[in-house]
């Protein structure tokens, strides 16, 4: 199977904690604090190793903060490649309130990030030896929003297949300048680089082939929350239903999907299947509180309680 790299331009320190009852001024105790590396590619990296694959993750880190996050991705054995920054790393909390059920999740938007710093970002790219580079996660402030279009061109020369994952301005002009294997947008991130709504499947469906057609992506995978999904390729449109399963966090659900359908896809399983795969892992997920993101058992056993993708 080939190896995979990721890029993740925004990292965080994940910290997520569990308390009895949100309460405004008052100190709340809390229990079961974890900390975990974050930010979407290194997120795609821990679940595609923990189904058996190889990955180095590529990162930007800094401040007082870099040296904990760098800690972090060594005690989840991953390999890295750390491009230093002057800013500190971003730190992002989870909190999940027993008394509800409902979690809450607070993100600062991160370092700025100098030109100097991007563009070593992009030369330590051309360094990547791997089958498939995965661009996952948000862009920084003071990185261009056609970073992900200069880095899947310098990537493509090199005969290395990108998924891109992302949002917003970085989104729409990674599609924009094409030449990629595989695109996951949510639906609410492909409405804003559309500009309009898309109200039903079919709607969905129409506009992902629109970016297949114009060879921008030879898949699009469009992730509707518990609404299931769409996977738009050129033999047409299908939709996958998502598992009727009690959710708990939302954090990670997209990079869990993006690393089981790429690994499916390298370990030989075909593009339908890649794509149900996909679905189950993001689904997996969300089982638990926190940053656990998608584990190996919970994977297969709702891989086999799924329906078969349907055509559109």
């Amino acid at each position: 199977m080939k190896s995979i790299a990721t890029l993740t331009m925004n990292p965080t320190i994940d910290v997520a904690y569990e308390v009895g009852t949100v309460r405004h001024t008052h100190k709340m105790r809390t229990q079961e604090e974890t900390y975990a590396p974050g930010g979407g590619g290194i997120n795609v990296a821990r679940v595609f190793v923990r189904l058996g694959g190889n990955a180095r993750c590529f990162y930007l880190s800094g401040g007082a903060t870099g040296p904990a996050l760098d800690g972090l991705i060594d005690l989840h054995q991953l390999v890295r490649t750390r491009i230093a920054i002057a800013q500190p790393t971003r730190i992002a909390s989870a909190v999940l309130e027993h008394d509800s059920g409902k979690e809450y999740r607070f993100t600062p938007e991160g370092p700025l990030v100098a030109q100097a710093e991007w563009q070593s970002c992009l030369d330590a790219l051309e360094q990547a030896e791997c089958g498939v580079m995965v661009l996952s996660g948000s862009l920084p402030r003071g990185v261009p929003a056609d970073f992900y279009a200069r880095a899947t061109q310098r990537l493509r020369k090199r005969g290395i297949d990108v998924v891109l994952d992302s949002s917003g301005d970085a989104l729409g002009a990674g599609i924009e300048a094409g030449g990629l294997r595989l695109v996951k947008p949510s639906v609410g991130e492909l409405e804003q680089c559309l500009g309009r709504r898309l109200d039903t499947v079919v709607e969905i469906a129409t506009a992902a082939m629109e970016i297949v057609r114009t060879g921008k992506a030879e898949l699009v995978a469009v992730t509707m929350g518990h609404e299931g999904a769409v996977l738009a390729r050129k033999e047409g449109p299908s939709y996958c239903e998502a598992p009727q399963i009690e959710a708990q966090s939302a954090v990670g659900a997209g990079d869990s999907f993006v690393a089981a359908m790429v690994h499916a896809l390298l370990t030989g399983r075909d593009e339908i299947e890649a794509f149900r795969f996909g679905m189950a892992a993001g689904s997996a997920a969300v089982l638990s509180a926190g940053t656990g993101l998608a584990h190996v058992a919970d994977i297969e056993r709702l891989y086999a309680q799924m329906p078969e993708p349907r055509p559109i």
